[in-house]
């Protein structure tokens, strides 16, 4: 009887340990409808670079730099999100890149981990133009 205690002890540690290191894979959030939806995102507003980069460059280099760079640029890189926008519609149903739905067009570090450069690489969704708010509440000045 000790001896079936003690095994069943055993098997009942073991297996708490063995269960509680239970993760989601890392490419679990991506997915082909992930993938679907961001190829048609970078077709419709893929040329919202164009107006972005205007900008940047603009408050980097100033404005003369802004309006010439920074429309060649924006104009590239529309259009290279453009193409990436339908090769990625057309493909959203096969894992193509290193067998996983993630965008083939940003730039991994060592360890994998997606680091976005804006010089070269580019955001999985396109940007946003207009004013940006990132919280859902606002101040009101009280009297």
């Amino acid at each position: 009887m000790r001896k079936i205690l003690l095994t069943a002890t055993a098997m009942t540690l073991v297996s708490g340990i063995a269960c509680a290191d239970f993760h989601a894979p890392p490419g679990s959030t991506y997915t082909a409808s992930r993938k679907l939806g961001r190829g048609l995102s970078n077709i419709l507003f893929g040329l919202v670079e164009i107006p972005e980069q205007v900008v940047r460059k603009t408050d980097s280099y100033g404005r003369k730099a802004g309006f010439t760079y920074g429309f060649v640029d924006g104009t590239a890189r529309g259009f290279r999100r453009i193409g990436y926008g339908f090769y990625e519609v057309f493909t959203f149903t096969c894992p193509t890149f290193h067998g996983t739905f993630k965008q083939p067009y940003i730039k991994c570090g060592q360890d994998n981990r997606i680091e976005m450069n804006v010089h070269d690489g580019l955001s999985e969704f396109p940007p946003e133009l207009g004013f940006e708010s990132y919280y859902s509440h606002s101040r009101t000045q009280k009297f």
